[in-house]
């Protein structure tokens, strides 16, 4: 069975993307092979700050020696300075990331790992852009959940960025049963768990008090959970939030799932910031994601911790071959 083949996306090309790029091409793989989709001059300016080897290939060439990266190439408007994103550059990240997922739709790729973008520069750029995870679960056209994960933990939300007041409201039994069915889904045919289970937390502290303090977890979380325990899945809860952390708790789950972004995810960073990826679930190829910004600030200075990038590319090539066994 060959390696599969995993499209590279470096994103904001002013951040610290193209240079953890750089780094990552001077590691030899046996696990995956990599193709950048980016602007090759930028690529190649990083590698010139870092004061290391690059060599260009054409997209069907295979990487032979430390250094060899090769590239769709979609070149930006303007050319690149680090630390100053430029949103005449915008369409060409969004062009890197839709021309790299259409690529996995299609099947010439196996995954998709992308490096940090700049919001701000793709909106002030003229295009209406709430995220990555979006914009893959647009046009792969499915429901999608985003998980962050490291090597201690795996935590699954069931809403993302909202406002804390309008996180109530997003929880209903239809979402929370779809988005338990896509992490359940996923741990079995990304992961290879044959019978995942997960932990799922109440909304309101101490998973509400039996109705004393909310009656989220009466009323929506728990009805979803016997529904879908009913139907094979295996889960466990509402858990309080500020116990199910807890490393003995951690042992027995394979995922937890928190209800809203600042429930779950600070756990998750304290754990392991520098190692810690982050998926969209529910696609029908992986794609894992840095869990870091663009950085701007040291953009360039060839300071960057690349291990978050390197555990994108290792998590995405391990949930490629599970996809393939299976």
């Amino acid at each position: 069975m060959s390696p599969p083949r995993l499209a590279l996306v470096p994103g904001e090309p002013a951040g610290i993307g193209p240079e953890l790029c750089v780094r990552l091409a001077q590691q030899p793989r046996g696990d995956c092979s990599l193709v950048a989709f980016g602007d090759g001059d930028t690529l190649v300016a990083a590698a010139r700050a870092l004061s290391l080897p690059l060599q260009l290939l054409p997209a069907d060439a295979v990487a032979t020696r430390p250094g060899d990266l090769p590239l769709h190439a979609i070149p930006n408007a303007v050319a690149v300075e680090f630390g100053r994103a430029d949103p005449r550059n915008a369409r060409a990240v969004i062009a890197a990331l839709e021309t790299a997922a259409r690529a996995c739709l299609d099947g010439a790729f196996d995954g998709l790992v992308t490096g940090p973008v700049h919001k701000a520069a793709i909106n002030d750029g003229g295009i209406a852009y709430t995220g990555t995870t979006e914009l893959l679960a647009r046009q792969a056209g499915c429901d999608v959940v985003m998980m962050l994960a490291n090597a201690i933990v795996r935590v699954a939300l069931a809403t993302t960025h909202l406002p804390l007041r309008d996180v109530p409201d997003a929880i209903n039994a239809d979402s929370l049963a779809r988005t338990l069915r896509i992490v359940d889904a996923a741990l079995r045919t990304r992961f290879g768990i044959v019978a995942p289970r997960i932990a799922v937390l109440g909304l309101n502290p101490h998973a509400g008090e039996d109705g004393h303090m909310g009656r989220e977890e009466l009323d929506v979380i728990a009805p979803v959970i016997a529904a879908l325990r009913a139907q094979g899945l295996h889960l466990e809860g509402p858990l309080p939030a500020d116990t199910a952390f807890l490393p003995a708790k951690l042992r027995d789950v394979d995922a937890v799932l928190a209800m809203y972004h600042d429930q779950g995810l600070p756990v998750l960073k304290y754990s392991g910031f520098e190692s810690a990826v982050n998926l969209t679930l529910g696609l029908p190829y992986p794609r894992v994601a840095v869990d870091h910004g663009t950085a701007l600030s040291i953009a360039g200075r060839g300071i960057a911790d690349p291990s978050s990038l390197f555990a994108a590319v290792d998590t995405c090539a391990r949930m490629a071959r599970k996809a393939v066994a299976a």
